[in-house]
């Protein structure tokens, strides 16, 4: 299952980063039978586990999608920002089309389960870590003992071991910086949070160097 990526849509190592870090809310998908297996849940970018890196994340175990894992490839599917791009803000509308823009990122890999409770306990402290860190009074896990096993035993922490990632931007690279420009002032005019954010990755990795 490939993603079509014209060339003028490639992206850089960087923007791949950003786009797994700061839209780390994915979509898990397994084969299976009789139709494949779908969760939604944050899961964390680890460079340097592997070749390309690895996906770290857990689900419930009363989900039975993680009895699947392992024997055929995952693929996570990272949504960056993305907004409706109408053809008034170009310099020539008439010659145009309505258009989307967006950032995606397929992530292939086989998963493996964390048999060891410290390991998935440690993966929770990560993402508590992570998401109440800047809180003016940050969350902690204080549970212990057998509460704490009992915590850990309702959930299946996993570790996808990554294969191949295909990521696309689509931020009007294949359009001349005029137009360019005009759909970055015409975002941000939005008024919406996915309409700024597609302005700022436009001008991030749109613009020409």
């Amino acid at each position: 299952m490939s993603l079509y990526i014209p060339s003028a849509f490639e992206a850089s190592e960087v923007a791949l980063v950003e786009l797994l870090r700061e839209h780390a809310f994915a979509t898990l998908v397994t084969p299976g039978e009789p139709e494949p297996f779908i969760s939604h849940l944050p899961l964390e970018y680890r460079a340097g586990h592997g070749p390309q890196g690895a996906l770290l994340g857990h689900v419930a175990r009363a989900n039975p999608h993680w009895r699947n894992f392992g024997a055929r490839a995952s693929i996570a599917i990272f949504h960056g920002p993305h907004a409706y791009i109408s053809p008034s803000w170009y310099a020539a509308p008439a010659a145009a089309v309505p258009t989307w823009n967006y950032a995606v990122a397929h992530v292939h890999g086989h998963v493996e389960i964390m048999t060891d409770p410290a390991e998935t306990r440690a993966l929770l402290e990560v993402l508590i870590e992570r998401y109440e860190a800047d809180r003016a009074q940050p969350w902690r896990l204080q549970l212990e003992g057998r509460a704490l096993e009992a915590m850990l035993g309702a959930i299946v922490g996993f570790r996808l071991s990554i294969e191949r990632i295909d990521v696309k931007l689509k931020l009007s690279q294949n359009r001349g910086s005029d137009d360019r420009e005009r759909v970055i002032a015409a975002l941000r005019a939005e008024g919406y949070a996915d309409a700024e954010a597609s302005a700022q990755w436009m001008e991030r990795y749109a613009r020409e160097p």
